[in-house]
């Protein structure tokens, strides 16, 4: 279907156009330890987003002159493979790839107890193999779950949704025809337990009403993230621990 030919993305129902409610999650799926190199990684595919992310560190920093005495260096580098969108990409990084880069790594660092590691950095990639909408999101909610496989000291995981306007009506975790298409756009990333926002950035106008509206809409959207963060890390560790078990036993 072409964008072009679209002018309204809400239903005559109120459903949208992939037949969600205006407070409705796309389907998301997440997966701790998909890589054996990495220290720490994870995988998620929310709605038509497959993105994995890899944690390398804490490790010495090359060259030594960026290490900081009194914590870790955290440093990102996302990525978008050239298959990830409609039109190939150039595999050459995009401004939007440097500025994201640079955000998802200011969104996770108050998580981390980078007072422990002076002197190091903790290094995350980030591949978006598939793109439809909200990456930073998914990459910033997948990137905590790496961190946490890595089995880096944390305060907390960071929960990551978007709330966003379309056709003058306020929904959440907008999808790609939404974001191209809609009238506003508000991603915001969280530490659950105590609702602290490490990230909040905005596209297009709201009114304050509106505004309101749509933060609290993806408070409680970060807040729906965060249980499945929790169950993928329960599944997870549940699993080793019965092959721990099961060498024992051996």
């Amino acid at each position: 279907m072409s964008n072009k030919k679209i002018t309204k993305l809400l239903k005559k129902n109120g459903l949208r156009l992939d037949n969600r409610k205006f407070d409705e999650l796309r389907s998301i799926k997440m997966e701790i330890g998909v890589l054996e190199k990495a220290n720490g990684s994870a995988y998620i595919e929310w709605g038509k987003n497959k993105i994995i992310a890899a944690i390398y560190g804490p490790r010495e920093v090359h060259p030594r002159r960026l290490s900081l005495t009194d914590k870790a260096l955290v440093r990102c580098r996302y990525h978008m493979t050239p298959f990830s969108t409609d039109e190939r990409k150039r595999p050459a990084p995009s401004r939007r790839e440097v500025e994201l880069s640079k955000v998802i790594a200011t969104a996770v660092e108050p998580i981390i107890f980078t007072e422990f590691y002076p002197r190091t950095v903790i290094d995350i990639f980030i591949e978006v193999l598939e793109s439809d909408g909200g990456t930073r999101c998914a990459a910033l909610t997948v990137t905590s779950l790496a961190l946490a496989d890595a089995g880096i000291p944390l305060k907390d995981l960071v929960a990551a949704c978007a709330a966003g306007k379309i056709d003058g009506k306020i929904v959440l975790d907008m999808n790609g025809i939404e974001d191209q298409l809609g009238e506003a756009d508000l991603p915001i990333a969280i530490t659950p337990r105590n609702k602290e926002i490490t990230l909040l950035q905005m596209d297009g106008t709201f009114t304050k009403e509106e505004f309101k509206k749509a933060l609290n809409l993806a408070i409680e959207g970060c807040e729906k993230i965060y249980d499945i963060q929790k169950e993928a890390l329960r599944k997870e560790y549940i699993i080793v621990k019965e092959e721990t078990e099961k060498i024992e036993e051996e």
